[in-house]
């Protein structure tokens, strides 16, 4: 099977999460928060650097859940951006 190509938009979005998640992990190693979430570190590496732009629901809901973070806030968070607007910030 083939995958499509991502948008321009649907990287935006996955840059977005992967700042999200490198800014809500702090001072937290990539290595803690990975086993936390039960993730290898390169996973978590890839989605934090934007390169797994895409990672599969479960992944984001073990690094929600390893970070404390609201699948929620998240998804507000990583909402499409609207022309003019500033991104959100990670709180609710």
């Amino acid at each position: 099977m083939v995958r499509t190509p991502l948008t321009p938009e649907e990287r935006a979005r996955g840059e977005r999460f992967g700042a999200l998640l490198r800014d809500a992990r702090g001072d937290r190693s990539m290595v803690d928060v990975a086993a936390a979430a039960g993730v290898s570190a390169e996973t978590l590496r890839k989605i934090e650097t934007g390169r797994a732009p895409t990672p599969a629901f479960f992944t984001v809901v073990a690094l929600a859940a390893a970070l404390g973070l609201s699948l929620d806030v998240l998804a507000t968070a990583c909402a499409p951006e609207r022309i003019g607007e500033e991104p959100r910030a990670l709180s609710a």
